[in-house]
């Protein structure tokens, strides 16, 4: 793994917001590099072998916690690596 890269378990899973076209997700992770404002991806392998990869679109806190900000969730519980996009 990469200095910017990590493993984590999905630990929680809540509707963000929902409007007539999109559909976002927050999750929160047993550990992170992301901090608010980050952008990345949560890579997740199925159990048939298939890579599975989630844009992690913004970071924010919300009472302590760091939630990354998705439009496809995965169930708590999966286990991801995580990839911090580099700084522009």
């Amino acid at each position: 793994m990469t200095p910017t890269e990590f493993s984590a378990t999905i630990t929680d899973i809540r509707l963000e917001s929902r409007d007539s076209v999109e559909v976002r997700w927050r999750m929160t992770l047993s550990a992170t590099q992301f901090q608010p404002g980050d952008t990345g991806v949560l890579t997740a392998t199925s159990r048939s072998g298939t890579r599975i990869e989630v844009p992690v679109l913004r970071v924010i806190e919300d009472s302590g916690e760091i939630w990354h900000i998705v439009e496809k969730p995965l169930a708590a519980g999966t286990d991801v690596v995580g990839r911090v996009d580099p700084p522009a």
